[in-house]
């Protein structure tokens, strides 16, 4: 832009810095997003309904040869939940946490073995993370998970029944899962343990609670939907036993943590039949979860099979969260548990309206671009998040752009603009080869080389 001033030579002016588009809102009663939530069973309370929801880092240590040094927290994902921290985010959930070094989602992924010992590197590191996640006031809890039949680092990985993964890397996977087996009654109680091992050393480093992830097709929804347990003991069959690992994973956890630690956790919402979990039994799931002292369920959906990421029915589409109208039919049975819905917010108004339904919203994407979004639109600075680049529809390329964001800040630095077309562009030239090489070799070593200034030796 040029501007003349008098008679002389136009004088070059800055061109005016370009905003992105935002999602535009109805008015909406914005308060109601910053009132606190108590939770019955642990007693504790989020400073306010909204919760970060859980978002594969891959910012910790592997290495394919010493899996026991696998998982260990490293300064950049301390680094991210410290930028979270300052977010306004009444709820705060890790990534995948996984509970065997071997039996991992990706690589990168924070691991507390069943060995691992309340000192040292890896205690420390969790500790450090819980402290950076609670520094301003949010609630810090961590997601734990097992992959079961959905792990690429096994020949043979554990599950409820022999079910293989049925879209062997296409359509809307990028990886080929080798065929499970089904568990042993060994292994069901090896995890059991892992999962309670995993809640009591989180406690010890300052955690304030555990969700379970039961969702999206990982071991505990393998367990849970008949499309994938075929079993024909007490942990097959009817939904009490199919259901029974759960709860039984839970009533440990309570016992071997202090009565204010959170309990939560997150299951698939299923409008979508063909992830094989229906809405009845999912109801009845609840009930039990709530007569087992769970804090909260988190609802969310899909599976790796049919990932559910983009609205499916018009009526969704106008509440604008993914999940609503299955919340409609679950939260009546509950008075106590707390329920909270993720997947698809990205207004004020479309927030609000789930809190007619939900105790508390959870975002994702929208924090990987804007991680002060909660501050500021309790602030009132803000009505809607940023609209990307990429398409709502694409989960893969969405799963990357996270995870380049999430290093970027880990390494200090501001996370990418995912609005501009220059950004995303490139991030589209690269999918290709980030697809073909995750959790690879090759993949490793971009990372060894991006986060060695940040990693004791030796460590990654």
């Amino acid at each position: 832009m040029e501007e003349t001033v008098g008679y002389s030579m136009p004088v070059s002016m800055p061109e005016p810095e370009a905003k992105p588009e935002r999602y535009h809102s109805e008015p909406a009663d914005r308060s109601r997003l910053a009132e606190p939530l108590t939770f019955a069973f642990s007693g504790r309370t989020a400073p306010n309904r909204f919760m970060k929801a859980a978002m594969t880092e891959q910012l910790c240590t592997f290495d394919f040869h010493h899996p026991e040094d696998n998982g260990i927290p490293t300064k950049n994902i301390e680094r991210c939940y410290e930028r979270w921290s300052r977010g306004g985010i009444g709820l705060i959930l890790s990534g995948n946490v996984m509970v065997f070094p071997t039996q991992l989602e990706s690589m990168g992924d924070p691991v507390i073995p069943r060995d691992a010992p309340v000192s040292g590197p890896r205690f420390n590191g969790f500790a450090a993370v819980a402290r950076a996640g609670k520094a301003h006031g949010s609630l810090m809890v961590a997601q734990v998970s097992h992959p079961g039949r959905l792990c690429v680092f096994q020949e043979s990985p554990v599950s409820a029944s022999d079910v293989a993964v049925a879209n062997d890397g296409k359509g809307d996977g990028i990886y080929k899962y080798k065929p499970p087996h089904p568990a042993t009654q060994e292994e069901i109680r090896e995890i059991i343990d892992a999962f309670a091992h995993a809640a009591e050393y989180l406690a010890k480093a300052g955690w304030d609670g555990i969700e379970l992830h039961g969702a999206h097709g990982f071991l505990l929804a393998q367990f849970l939907s008949p499309k994938t347990n075929k079993r024909t003991d007490e942990y097959g069959g009817s939904l009490e036993n199919r259901m029974r690992f759960v709860l039984e994973i839970g009533r440990e956890i309570r016992k071997r943590t202090p009565p204010n630690f959170i309990l939560g956790i997150k299951i698939n919402s299923t409008e979508f039949q063909d992830t094989g979990f229906l809405t009845s039994e999912a109801r009845e799931l609840c009930r039990q979860l709530e007569n087992n002292r769970f804090d909260f369920v988190e609802l969310s959906g899909g599976s790796y099979e049919k990932v559910i990421m983009t609205h499916i029915r018009e009526s969704t589409k106008k509440r604008e969260a993914f999940f609503l109208e299955f919340a409609d039919q679950i939260v009546p049975g509950l008075t106590k548990t707390k329920v909270y819905v993720t997947g698809g917010l990205r207004t004020v108004g479309g927030m609000v309206r789930a809190l007619d339904t939900v105790d508390g919203v959870g975002l994702g994407r929208p924090l990987c671009e804007e991680w002060h979004l909660c501050k500021d639109i309790l602030e009132g600075k803000v009505d809607g998040s940023i609209v990307t680049g990429i398409d709502p529809g694409d989960f893969w390329l969405f799963l990357m752009a996270g995870n380049r964001q999430m290093r970027l800040v880990g390494m200090g630095a501001e996370p990418a603009q995912l609005w501009r077309k220059e950004v995303v562009d490139k991030l589209k030239a690269e999918y290709k080869d980030w697809a073909a090489n995750k959790s690879t070799e090759k993949e490793l070593q971009r990372y060894r080389a991006i986060d060695a200034a940040y990693i004791p030796q030796g460590k990654l």
